[in-house]
């Protein structure tokens, strides 16, 4: 099974399990419809190469891992939309959540998706119960308070809003808990792995303020020019687009050199250059150093 039909595997039974007879429906299509067809799944990617990385002696927990980090995004997306935040009626190119099946579904669809992703790592724990504990404080870490998506969607509320806090909370939180969830998930030290998180949450945010800036809607499956409309502070406002840029390429570099020395190097370099090229504006270029 290749790596991306593991993720949809881990995923359609994680919602199979929560979808029985005794579910509403709507609100079961609803959470369907958040997760697929899903983006490019790189958090739950991340994760997985860093357990094969770690020898991923307990795929069964790993599994659950990569479930649980994308369920997690996904939820955050489908609140992001909402129109108490972005008001944004289009995701990957379809109708948002919200848009489809209104907002009290969407609302609830996001908040079943979050219980859901930490239900997926309890079912799974028996495969290894002492890393549960570790799991779980990592993966909430990441969405929660005081430094994870929570905290980051909050920053918007804020009068004053220090861009690298902001950034660090809303995206690259879940970069570094998938990663160290993956070297936990396989049983091994995950701290060696929160500097590959955090440099690819900084690229990967840096890339989504050039395309927020220079792409269109239609290129990105959403709406553009968000951060202006909702005076958000980005790297492009904050530093322009020709140093945006090259930070961009600093971080990507940087992702590339903090990969421990592993059998998966070459693996996850390839995601992390996979993931540059995407997400790159076509008018860039963005080939690390």
């Amino acid at each position: 099974m290749d790596i991306t039909s593991r993720i949809d595997h881990a995923l359609r039974a994680a919602v199979d399990g929560a979808s029985g007879s005794d579910a509403p429906p709507q609100l079961a299509e609803a959470i369907r419809y958040a997760l697929f067809p899903g983006g490019a799944r790189v958090r739950p990617r991340l994760c997985l190469a860093v357990a094969a990385a770690c020898g991923d002696d307990r795929p069964e927990l790993t599994n659950a891992a990569a479930a649980s980090v994308e369920l997690l995004h996904c939820a955050s997306l489908v609140h992001d939309d909402m129109p108490c935040f972005d008001n944004a009626d289009v995701r990957r190119g379809r109708p948002s959540v919200h848009a489809a099946y209104g907002e009290p579904l969407a609302l609830l669809a996001g908040d079943g998706m979050i219980v859901l992703a930490f239900e997926v790592l309890a079912r799974a724990s028996g495969h290894a119960p002492e890393r549960l504990a570790p799991l779980i404080t990592t993966v909430a870490g990441a969405v929660g308070m005081p430094s994870g998506i929570v905290a980051g969607q909050g920053w918007e509320s804020e009068t004053s809003v220090p861009v690298e806090a902001y950034h660090r909370a809303k995206t690259g939180a879940l970069f570094v808990g998938s990663a160290m969830a993956g070297a936990i998930a396989a049983g091994a030290d995950p701290a060696p792995w929160r500097a590959l998180g955090d440099s690819l949450g900084a690229a990967y945010q840096a890339a989504d303020d050039l395309r927020d800036a220079l792409c269109s809607s239609q290129e990105m499956g959403k709406p553009a020019g968000q951060d202006n409309a909702h005076d958000r502070p980005s790297l492009v406002s904050e530093c322009g687009v020709k140093e945006t840029v090259g930070r961009l390429e600093g971080y990507v570099a940087g992702a590339i050199a903090s990969i421990p020395d592993c059998k998966g190097r070459a693996s996850l370099e390839a995601l992390i250059m996979s993931e540059a090229k995407r997400l790159k504006p076509k008018n860039l270029s963005l080939v690390a150093a």
